[in-house]
Order: C-alpha cells, then sequence, then structure tokens
C-alpha cells in the first residue's frame, strides 16, 4: 500500500485523502521512505539538497487532525491539501536552506517565504524539501550545481534537464507528485521533456517572482511539475494571482487551468506547427514522436497549420546576451560583504574590492563565471549598443512574430527539446552545444507568453516532450491543448509517467546506505 500510494497522480491522491482511504501522514512517509530508498549515495538521483522531514509531517497531522475533525474548517481546506509537494532551490522557504545549488549560498536560511510558498502553506500542502539545479538557475542538465549532479529516472546515467532537474527527477521517480521550478530559458519545460513529465510556463507576471532568486528578471518564471496536465493545472491555480509585492505581477483573475487540461475536444482548434522549430539538429526519434502527436490532433479534429517565424532563428543569439547581462546584474549582489559566504584574501590589505574579488572566485562556478563575464562585457560601455541593445531589437522582432502567429493558429507547437536525454558528461566541456538544448523554449520567455510540455512517448526508450505555446494570458488554451493530446496518446496505453523503470536493485541498494 506504501509503495502504491507513491505512484498515483496529484488528483487521485487528493480524492482519496477526500474519501478517507489513506491518511496526509501515511502519503507524506511513503514518499520519505521512496526519498530515502532512491536518492542519495554515490549511485543515487540526487535530486533533493535538503529534506524536511519533521516539517512536512507536521503539516500532514494538522491537515489529517482537521479532516477527523469535520465540520466548516475541513470543508474549506484547498482540494490539494495534504498532497506532497517539493521546492526548487532558488525559491526562498523559512525554515529549510535555500542554496540556489551553490557554495555562495550554502547553508543559508532566508527568513522570508517566497509567494508562492506563503500561499502553498496556506493551501496546507506538507513540503518534502529543495530540489538541486544548475548554480543560479545557469544551465540545461542540473551537472552545474556546486552539491552534485542529479540523474535522470529513466536512465541514471543520462541528465534529467536543467536547470531544474531536480524537481523533474523528483516528480518522475515517485519522489514528490509534485514540484515547484523556474523557467528562464526553457528550465521547467526541458526537463519536463527529458524526465517524462510535465511542465509549464505560466504567462509572465501570472505567477508571483517574489522570493525566486534573480537571473534574468525580465525572462524568470516560477511554474508547476508534475505528472499529469491536469496536476500541474490545479498547482498552477493555486500559485498564480497578483501580488503587490512583485512589480511586474499582473492584476488579472486566475483562470479554472484545472478545467481546460480536462477538456478532451480540439475540434475546430487551429494548431500551429512553427516551421523553425523542426528539422535540422532534431534528433530522428523525436521528429517521428512530434509528428504522432500532429496526427493524433489532426484525427481528433484540429486544424493543423504551419507558421513561420523567421526571427526565431535568432532567438538563441539573442537570449545568450540579454539573459547574461542580467544574470550580471543581479548577481553583484553576492560580494562577500553583506550575506552569503565571504572569503578574505590571504595576504595583502583587506579591502571591499579584494573580498569581493575573493568571495566571488571561491563561491561561484565556471558556468556561472561564464555568464558573468559574458553578460559585463555585453553591457560595458562602447558595447551596449552593439550586443545587448541589439539583443533587445531581437527580442521585439520575436513577439512580433508570435503576434503574427497567434493570427494563424489558436495555439502553437513544437518538440520541447532536439533530443533526448543525452549522457552525463557528454556536453560539459561544449557550453555552445549545451546551449542548443533550450532552442525551442527560449522565444516564449522572449515573448512572455505560456507554455506546457507533455509527454509524447519514447525514443529509444527515453520521453520526448511537445510542446504547446499559447497567447500571453491564454495559459487555459495551452491547457486545453495539452490536456486533449494528453487523452489521446493514452486512450489505449498506459500513461508515460507511469512506464517510468523501477531504479536499478543496486542503486536504491547504494542510495539507501
Amino acid at each position: 500500500m506504501t509503495a502504491d500510494m507513491t505512484r498515483l497522480t496529484a488528483v487521485q491522491m487528493a480524492e482519496a485523502l477526500r474519501v478517507g482511504e489513506i491518511t496526509s501522514v501515511d502519503l507524506v512517509r511513503a514518499h520519505l521512505d521512496r526519498i530515502d530508498a532512491v536518492d542519495g549515495g554515490e549511485a543515487g538521483l540526487n535530486a533533493f539538497l535538503h529534506v524536511s522531514r519533521d516539517e512536512a509531517l507536521a503539516t500532514a497531522e494538522e491537515v489529517d487532525a482537521i479532516r477527523a475533525a469535520g465540520g466548516a474548517e475541513a470543508e474549506a481546506l484547498h482540494p490539494l491539501a495534504g498532497v506532497p509537494i517539493a521546492i526548487k532551490d532558488l525559491i526562498v522557504t523559512v525554515g529549510q536552506p535555500t542554496t540556489a545549488g551553490s557554495k555562495m549560498l550554502e547553508d543559508w536560511m532566508s527568513p522570508y517565504d517566497a509567494t508562492v510558498v506563503e500561499r502553498i502553506r496556506a493551501a496546507k500542502l506538507p513540503i518534502l524539501g529543495k530540489t538541486n539545479l544548475d548554480e543560479f538557475a545557469m544551465g540545461s542538465s542540473t551537472e552545474h550545481s556546486a552539491y552534485g549532479v542529479t540523474r535522470n529516472p529513466w536512465d541514471t546515467d543520462r541528465i534529467p534537464g536543467g536547470s531544474g532537474g531536480g524537481s523533474a527527477a523528483a516528480v518522475a521517480a515517485f519522489e514528490a507528485p509534485l514540484a515547484l521550478g523556474t523557467d528562464t530559458g526553457g528550465s521547467i519545460r526541458q526537463p519536463g521533456a527529458v524526465t517524462g513529465t510535465v511542465g509549464t510556463k505560466p504567462t509572465y507576471g501570472s505567477v508571483s517572482r517574489y522570493g525566486a532568486i534573480a537571473m534574468a528578471s525580465s525572462l524568470d518564471q516560477i511554474g508547476p511539475v508534475a505528472r499529469t496536465t491536469e496536476d500541474a493545472a490545479l498547482l498552477h491555480e493555486l500559485i498564480a494571482g497578483h501580488d503587490p509585492k512583485d512589480s511586474t505581477s499582473l492584476p488579472d483573475e486566475v483562470p479554472a487551468f484545472g478545467e481546460a487540461a480536462r477538456t478532451t475536444d480540439v475540434s475546430g482548434l487551429r494548431i500551429g506547427v512553427i516551421k523553425q522549430l523542426q528539422g535540422e539538429g532534431y534528433q530522428d526519434g523525436v521528429l517521428a514522436r512530434f509528428q504522432e502527436s500532429l496526427d493524433a490532433l489532426r484525427e481528433a479534429g484540429a486544424e493543423i497549420v504551419e507558421v513561420d517565424c523567421p526571427s526565431f532563428e535568432h532567438a538563441l543569439s539573442a537570449y545568450y546576451l540579454i539573459m547574461p547581462s542580467e544574470a550580471s546584474s543581479n548577481l553583484a549582489r553576492f560580494d562577500g560583504v553583506r550575506y552569503g559566504a565571504r572569503v578574505e584574501p590571504e595576504d595583502g590589505p583587506l579591502t571591499i574590492e579584494r573580498v569581493m574579488g575573493a568571495t566571488r572566485a571561491a563561491g561561484f562556478g565556471d558556468e556561472v563565471k561564464r555568464r558573468i563575464i559574458l553578460g559585463t562585457y555585453a553591457l560595458s560601455a562602447g558595447y551596449y549598443d552593439a550586443y545587448y541593445g541589439s539583443a533587445q531589437k531581437v527580442r521585439t522582432l520575436i513577439q512580433r512574430d508570435f503576434a503574427a502567429a497567434f493570427e494563424q493558429a489558436d495555439v502553437l507547437i513544437s518538440p520541447t527539446a532536439p533530443t533526448v536525454a543525452f549522457p552525463l558528461g557528454e556536453k560539459l566541456d561544449d557550453p555552445l552545444a549545451m546551449y542548443l538544448n533550450d532552442v525551442a523554449t527560449i522565444p516564449a520567455n522572449l515573448a512572455g507568453i505560456p507554455g506546457i510540455s507533455v509527454p509524447g512517448g519514447l525514443s529509444d526508450g527515453l520521453p520526448v516532450g511537445i510542446q504547446f505555446l499559447a497567447p500571453a494570458r491564454e495559459d487555459a488554451r495551452a491547457y486545453r491543448a495539452a490536456g486533449a493530446l494528453e487523452t489521446l496518446l493514452t486512450a489505449d496505453a498506459e500513461p508515460l509517467w507511469a512506464q517510468a523503470p523501477e531504479l536499478s536493485t543496486a542503486a536504491a541498494q547504494t542510495a539507501g546506505e
């Protein structure tokens, strides 16, 4: 029974809790046992950087007590109350370390909760702990964490995507039914694609960024990680909404994303195939699963049209100027003076400049240093207009391409990533090859529009992701299309998340030692 609990969807867990088939305490304990079994040790997944056992069980006990007492308080519980969740370790959380995957913030404890964490606590979802990530969210493979790589549950010798590989791996490995991630250039959707999970990047400003450690403020967005479209939609509903603490927060009412995700009718829905996000550079197996998804949607009554977005060819280049520029500015706060790590030079005068230099040299990893240097150069006198300014012009062209595309189609579709998960270490020495993993996801961040990745099948035994994009503030459209495709692909087959292989006995034994 304990093992079976972890292999339910969040919606199934919530219903079982509501009718009293299981308790939240038993559900949390089952997930903690799973984490103990597969996450630690040399062969473990390393999806979690911190496990908050006592807090999670305390919240679960509180939910069980409220349900047992009945009455108005029990009736007022959020539908997901008692369902456990994991939080990407870029999102500040009182009572748990927030490291951003960096030695710069090792063991740092935030004095406040992020707005999304406040909402999760208010809804009484037990927080299992904090998940691993590329340092300060800079990476596409979760190999750039200062605390070790995270492994893909489908093949532990392969990457789980990045930067939010810890959250995606935790959900895929049944360590958590839900998780939060952040998406700056695809860091929720790309891990979702390679781990067989669902990942959503909401419309920019629709989910508060207050309390998410900023990398690139005009691109970052917090979003849900889940096993199904409906699970992601319900978590999205919980964390969305206006926040006066976030100056970029939209004042919109939160739509019924869960209802949209449950819609299976796509008849008459115009789905645009992006010409630039297929073909060269995409693996044959990825393109085959993509074509099968198009065929299924067409047979269900959707209208498939091709759209041309010529500026997308420059999206990757523009992103890797805008993102490092904003990152170099945001990371300037880590100076060894105010908070976080502090390293003093071994000899010579003790000045702020020398402390800052020593601290940043020791505290930042190679990828973070690479992006800070690139961004500082792009913003420097004499180069600003040529690099950063030009990249912003390309960003405007990409937004115009999206506007034109959405005149022809209700939603757009593409593969989420050009390849399946690649082996650990394969691209560590080739940053440009690593950056190409985000070629299909980056345009949505540059335009601020919503995107969702859903499992589209397997290629050589590894998951392939299908991405839907919708106009800004039309996240429900993306959920409708994604939910319909999910239903079509699982009509005669077990859901992909349920097909995830059990971790090898040797790995589980090593992890449990």
